[in-house]
């Protein structure tokens, strides 16, 4: 009894913020105060001795039953009800994106419904509530890359809706520029379309290749800043193509149809702010690839 008394106090110390995360992910008042209160009946019947981070434990309870909701809403192809702005639990967003909390509203649910569940869970918990991918990935069950990548389609379909043609052309172009630098070995053209503060990160299956591939770039998980990248790119990329990844454009390595990595770019502010190289099959197979007009997998 005095266990369960305990975990009762805890929850209600934190149903606020429960309350904020559903109703972030599920665009309705009644519906968030649905999913924290199926989540209590989860943690009541659980064994809480051995939980080392209980918030967290509870973030994810509250975002797995929030991911269900969404799951079924679509499959019933529903209308989300949009609850009043006044209505909606406040949040604690990291600062680099405490415009898109402060801005919750109307126009942004309804962009917000518009995204996959997966998607949308993946956003919400990252962008809004600042949680690391390593903890987002086993809620919508991918890797801890495909969540990133969850995360950063939606981010750009939430700034940006549907870009206009003349955008989707100039991130191409950059891209295309990008390109062409690695292949040339030429360092300069490489850093006038990186970001300063640019990452590059690389999955499992990437490092090993790299480090048993003489030639290969120098690779590290994540590897940070302009002049960093650009070394490790310089007079490589030799064989991938442009490519659009999840409609976005990227590029690909691919062996006789078969994507074998792809190069997915994020962009902002007209330079490359990030780049994953992926090469994990199953991760690959989550990726939407097309180059050229051939679709591929």
């Amino acid at each position: 009894m005095e266990e369960t008394d305990w975990l009762a106090r805890r929850f209600e110390e934190r149903r606020a913020h429960l309350r904020a995360v559903a109703y972030r992910m599920l665009g309705s008042a009644t519906e968030a105060d649905d999913a924290v209160q199926e989540a209590w009946l989860k943690v009541a019947r659980s064994d809480s001795r051995e939980i080392e981070n209980l918030g967290g434990w509870l973030t994810t309870v509250v975002a797995r039953a929030c991911l269900d909701m969404l799951r079924s809403r679509r499959s019933r192809r529903e209308e989300p009800f949009a609850a009043p702005v006044a209505d909606a639990p406040g949040a604690t967003a990291p600062g680099h994106d405490a415009d898109l909390a402060d801005a919750i509203g109307p126009a942004l649910l309804v962009v917000l419904d518009m995204l996959a569940p997966a998607e949308r869970v993946a956003f919400v918990l990252h962008d809004m509530f600042d949680l690391p991918f390593e903890e987002i990935a086993p809620i919508v069950e991918r890797t801890p890359a495909a969540a990133r990548q969850l995360a950063s389609r939606a981010r750009r379909r939430v700034r940006g809706g549907t870009a206009p043609a003349t955008d989707l052309a100039h991130r191409r172009e950059l891209v295309a520029a990008f390109l062409a630098a690695s292949r040339d070995g030429d360092f300069e053209r490489l850093l006038a379309v990186l970001s300063a503060d640019v990452v590059l990160r690389a999955d499992e299956l990437a490092l090993r290749t790299a480090a048993n591939r003489p030639g290969a770039p120098t690779l590290a998980p994540e590897v940070r800043g302009a002049r960093s990248v650009a070394d490790a790119f310089k007079g490589r990329a030799r064989g991938a193509l442009p490519a659009l990844i999840d409609g976005e454009p990227g590029a690909a390595w691919a062996i006789h149809g078969q994507v074998r990595a792809a190069f997915v770019f994020d962009i902002a502010q007209a330079k490359i702010v990030g780049i994953d190289l992926v090469m994990e099959p199953a991760h690959i197979a989550e990726l939407e690839v097309e180059i050229g007009s051939v679709p591929a997998r």
